[in-house]
């Protein structure tokens, strides 16, 4: 079983920066991939970037390519999204979710709200 908690959501200002960061506890194993992903009010969830904790440079949506980053703290069980040059667009619920290499995300954290005005 694997728990997941996200939290340095908050309200910005376009062009401004927000850090989210994602507490995994439980039984975590180094080929885990851990993702981040959103939802915005009345839309699907979308993917918007991967890491896994073994090493291996990140993956990220096109939406979000050269303004967001993902990085890791393997010794804090934390996995951190950097978002910067944040739009209006990018208001949404985001979720930090593990893979145990399965190709599914089957665990989920609660989520942040991330609201970025105009």
């Amino acid at each position: 079983q694997v728990q997941l908690v996200e939290s340095g959501g908050g309200l910005v200002q376009a062009g401004g920066s927000l850090r989210l960061s994602c507490v995994a506890s439980g039984r975590i194993l180094s080929t885990y991939t851990m993702g981040w992903f959103r939802q915005a009010p009345g839309l699907e969830r979308t993917f918007v970037g991967a890491i896994n904790w073994n090493g291996g440079r990140p993956l990220y949506a096109d939406s979000v390519k050269g303004r967001f980053t993902i990085s890791k703290d393997n010794a804090k069980n934390t996995v951190y999204l950097q978002m910067n040059t944040l739009k209006p667009e990018d208001t949404a619920v985001y979720y930090c979710a593990t893979s145990p290499g399965t190709g599914s995300y089957e665990y989920w954290g609660q989520g942040t709200q991330v609201t970025v005005s105009s």
